[in-house]
């Protein structure tokens, strides 16, 4: 609720806004909780999450082998984020060095709103689940956020920008509405 609001008044909200809600509710994709035995993508494939006795998060025969010793979840966000910043990072310097744009930093962080941005002092900020999205989808973001060092904005020249990039950028754009939100479904918590 927003501050101030009364209870009565939320109550009220709620109780105008039901089936919307319900609508919304039942669209949300269920929840998953990364543990051994779960299912996740890693580039877009789906892979098991399986134990090993190693001390590292490896990609071993279609599974994401995870060691026996260390939480699951916990290890597995740790080696997306080390995976979206050795690819996503590299893209969007080259990109913005195409564009004779320097960057001043790339940072990654779990988002919920946007899975980019670029702020007025040429900082370059990513969610990290994008290393659970297919490659293609990841070159678009790293596109895109580059092509907002010239323009900070979403009008006709920085989508003439964009198409001078990544000519094929309609695609993964479609996949990541189509299919971004199912990636926060997945649960990294440890408890």
């Amino acid at each position: 609720m927003p501050p101030g609001t009364s209870d009565r008044a939320a109550r009220a909200f709620l109780h105008r806004h039901r089936d919307w809600l319900r609508r919304a509710l039942a669209l949300r994709p269920a929840r998953v909780a990364v543990a051994v035995g779960a299912h996740l993508p890693v580039d877009g494939v789906p892979l098991e999450v399986v134990s090993h006795p190693g001390r590292s998060v490896a990609l071993d025969r279609g599974c994401l082998a995870v060691p026996a010793a260390k939480a699951p979840g916990s290890a597995i966000a740790t080696f997306l984020k080390r995976r979206a910043r050795q690819r996503i990072a590299p893209q969007a310097e080259g990109y913005a060095a195409r564009l004779g744009r320097p960057v001043a930093g790339i940072s990654f962080r779990d988002t919920r709103s946007r899975w980019g941005s670029c702020s007025s002092s040429r900082r370059l900020s990513f969610s990290w689940r994008l290393a659970m999205a297919p490659p293609e989808v990841q070159t678009y973001l790293a596109a895109h956020e580059a092509a907002h060092l010239v323009e900070m904005n979403h009008g006709p020249r920085f989508w003439a920008l964009l198409e001078d990039l990544m000519p094929d950028h309609a695609e993964p754009r479609a996949w990541l509405r189509r299919e971004g939100r199912g990636l926060h479904r997945y649960r990294f918590e440890t408890d």
